[in-house]
């Protein structure tokens, strides 16, 4: 079975169509630019050039880098344009598409949704904690495999700002950071997590997953299995595809 997602960036849109019995794309993902600022229409055309662009008719899952409640009311935009607040995601989404049928949830909790059924969190019980560096931090919380939405851990306070305004790979971009350095800043977060959550394993995603090599071995005292996304950066186009079939 074969469901369309669409992963929302702060930086870019992508998706394919994916193959939920291998957990994987099925097709080579295809990707645009997020538009600044990124007001709902404007990455709605994003989208809509993603979707077009495999002559896609069925359902789709979306990704958001924010808050979402009941699975289409955009609660937060931290790297997105602040005219989402309170928008219909899933109304707007739908729309621009055609009326094909939509889903949307938080990117963090679809990448986790993935890694959980697909990837490094299979079979895991206990507190799971998912991490996505990016533009900023997104985060997904499991507590023996359930999901505890929209937890937004990358806004809480490291060294008097917001975590991801220190940590995120964008934070290392901007600061000119070597991987030592910012190595550093990911194991004070991570060491913060873990005084506050006590988690069996943390799995760290997005883009920089696929470098994971040169900087988890720099992290030391954190007690808890850190692990990379086995799905790097497809795993939010997945899991969004997952909820999508669930809600078909």
């Amino acid at each position: 079975m074969q469901i369309f997602g669409v992963d929302i960036g702060g930086s870019g849109i992508k998706g394919a169509p994916v193959d939920l019995g291998k957990g994987d794309l099925a097709q080579e993902r295809f990707k645009v630019l997020t538009p600044h600022p990124a007001t709902p229409d404007g990455v709605a055309d994003g989208v809509k050039q993603v979707v077009d662009h495999f002559g896609w008719t069925g359902p789709v899952g979306l990704t958001f880098p924010g808050v979402v409640t009941g699975g289409a009311t955009v609660r937060t935009a931290a790297n997105v344009d602040k005219s989402w607040i309170d928008t219909d995601a899933r109304a707007l989404f739908s729309e621009r598409l055609g009326g094909l049928p939509v889903t949307v949830v938080n990117d963090a909790d679809a990448a986790g949704v993935a890694e959980m059924h697909f990837g490094a969190g299979q079979g895991r019980r206990g507190t799971v904690i998912l991490l996505t560096f990016g533009t900023g931090i997104g985060s997904a919380v499991f507590v023996d495999g359930v999901l505890v939405a929209n937890t937004e851990l990358g806004h809480l306070e490291l060294d008097g700002h917001e975590a991801e305004k220190r940590a995120s790979s964008k934070a290392k971009d901007d600061h000119d950071l070597s991987w030592e350095q910012w190595a550093g800043r990911v194991e004070k977060y991570l060491t913060h997590l873990e005084m506050l959550f006590s988690p069996e394993l943390f799995i760290l995603g997005g883009g920089v997953s696929r470098k994971s090599h040169k900087f988890l071995p720099l992290i030391e005292t954190v007690r808890a299995p850190i692990v990379p996304a086995q799905l790097q950066n497809n795993a939010g186009i997945v899991g969004a595809a997952m909820r999508a079939a669930e809600g078909a």
